[in-house]
């Protein structure tokens, strides 16, 4: 019997074969995003329920509150261990708030904000800071500053990271002053600190998370690095932009805008 030609099949049409890819990507991706999701929330219970223990506990052996400890240094270390507590507690959450960022598994829903109300919430948040610090900060026009689009929790977030960043870098007993005005369908917001400074070829590489100003071996503000960079973030995740400039007076220079309300 005569043999049979045998054909090679037929290569998939290019447009199926695509679509089908692309199909596949998507599925991946969402799968990954859903991963980093669930990673975020092991690790943010994990690490904040143990850490808001400690601090707890610290608070009342430091307080006394069932009875006295006997040697003053008791005191004193219970102290030490709630500072600490707070430091690697805003640690923490700031590299949670950084992967979130990154990987955009962070939902903002813009609304009118004031910016005076938000700045109020602000000053109460860091208020042991300042006084840490003994700074002064500054806001012109208080009272009635223009209000802007933005997510109510992420524009807190923003002005928090940059007025800490200010009163940590700059001096004890310097000041901070923040200023807000209309340009066009934006709102230009200026954080200026008192600091020593900012060389701009070192503006991108402070852009970077784990970055700082200056050497990490002789530097006395405290800090990881990821203030900036979390605003950076955050500020372009509610559609607005964050800029870096030596101050015309010597110190650093912050410039956000974000769409007006």
């Amino acid at each position: 019997m005569p043999k049979t030609a045998r054909h090679p099949p037929s290569p998939p049409d290019a447009a199926v074969e695509s679509a089908r890819l692309e199909r596949l990507l998507v599925r991946r991706a969402a799968s990954l995003d859903e991963a980093k999701r669930q990673f975020l929330r092991m690790v943010s219970h994990e690490l904040r329920t143990p850490l808001n223990a400690i601090i707890g506990f610290s608070e009342i052996i430091a307080a006394e509150l069932y009875g006295p400890l006997g040697a003053p240094q008791y005191r004193e270390y219970a102290m030490h261990v709630r500072q600490s507590g707070h430091r690697l507690l805003r640690l923490v959450n700031q590299i949670l708030e950084i992967a979130r960022l990154q990987d955009r598994v962070v939902d903002m829903e813009s609304r009118r904000e004031p910016l005076d109300h938000a700045l109020d919430d602000v000053r109460d948040l860091i208020a042991e800071d300042l006084n840490g610090q003994k700074a002064h900060l500054h806001v012109e026009n208080d009272g009635a500053l223009p209000a802007v689009m933005a997510d109510p929790g992420g524009l807190r977030s923003l002005l928090r990271n940059l007025i800490e960043n200010a009163v940590f870098y700059g001096p004890e007993g310097g000041t901070v002053t923040v200023r807000a005005r209309r340009q066009g369908s934006r709102i230009m917001i200026e954080i200026e600190d008192q600091g020593e400074g900012i060389d701009p070829e070192d503006i991108p590489r402070l852009m970077n998370p784990f970055e700082q100003g200056d050497n990490a071996l002789t530097r006395t503000a405290q800090g990881a690095g990821l203030g900036l960079p979390i605003a950076r973030l955050t500020a372009e995740a509610m559609g607005g932009a964050l800029t870096l400039s030596p101050a015309p007076d010597g110190g650093l220079l912050v410039t956000v805008t974000l769409p007006a309300a």
